[in-house]
């Protein structure tokens, strides 16, 4: 779940301002935190303390208003709907990560698809987020970078090369596809910056300079990478540093939660 929230705050400041290289600065002044973090901290904050997903989701909204949501999920939770809005937009994914930490095995794919229902009942936004479960929870049990890409290949997605990424994103379709900020378009990026990635920080770097929807990707890549690899302690303590308050405690419920529950986070290697 730190992974995903690191990813968010370096990719803040890029995705109105997409760099193509990696050489560029993880954290400045105008970092911040988004909408990724926010909800997934209120999942994990919902999860932890036993909460209504819904109800927690409005409240996380109005705590944080101006924190960079979309428009569709925005109108949403304003008016307080509580009936989904068939979106397939990367929001079920970048949020998902604590389910693949906080539940057993066997409810994983169960529980991605309920946190993804209450708003992204599209095929492809349950889709997304469930494959980013799965990717997390296959790292997190130490399989091989090559076998994770099998499994996610064959049961969801075709997922793209380095080379094919940069052709979209110079490209026309994925804008005219509305396919930017959609689940069937950036998870599968996201895999495969985790994929090529050669340590956490390379993962990240690699998300964000690939273009597109920067945080999100480097969220959801990041998620992937801490199961894989750790999270170097500097990295994490910086991002955290971003936060307010409040979801810096719901991180610290996290670490406690997981602890007691026996629940091993990778150390840095």
């Amino acid at each position: 779940m730190i992974g995903a929230i690191v990813g968010d705050v370096v990719g803040s400041v890029y995705e109105f301002h997409n760099v193509q290289e990696k050489n560029f600065p993880m954290f400045m002044d105008s970092s911040r935190f988004t909408d990724d973090t926010v909800l997934t901290v209120a999942l994990a904050d919902c999860i932890i303390n036993n909460k209504h997903w819904l109800h927690t989701i409005h409240e996380y909204y109005d705590r944080y208003p101006n924190c960079g949501w979309g428009g569709m999920f925005s109108r949403w939770a304003f008016e307080k709907n509580t009936a989904p809005y068939n979106s397939f937009g990367n929001g079920s994914a970048m949020r998902v990560s604590p389910v693949a930490w906080l539940y057993e095995k066997h409810k994983v794919i169960e529980m991605a698809r309920r946190s993804a229902n209450a708003t992204h009942n599209h095929v492809e936004g349950l889709k997304g987020a469930e494959a980013l479960s799965v990717a997390i929870l296959l790292a997190k049990e130490g399989w091989s970078k090559d076998s994770i890409e099998g499994y996610l290949k064959d049961l969801y997605y075709h997922i793209p090369s380095l080379a094919e990424i940069e052709v979209v994103y110079t490209g026309w379709v994925i804008n005219r596809n509305h396919l930017l900020y959609s689940c069937q378009g950036s998870v599968p990026q996201a895999i495969r910056c985790f994929l090529e990635g050669k340590d956490f920080e390379d993962v990240i770097r690699t998300a964000v300079s690939i273009g597109g929807d920067s945080d999100t990707i480097a969220c959801m890549a990041g998620a992937i990478a801490e199961a894989h690899f750790g999270i170097p302690p500097d990295i994490e303590d910086k991002a955290l540093s971003y936060l307010d308050n409040h979801l810096l405690s719901v991180v610290q419920q996290f670490k406690e939660y997981t602890y007691s529950h026996g629940i091993v986070i990778k150390s840095y290697i």
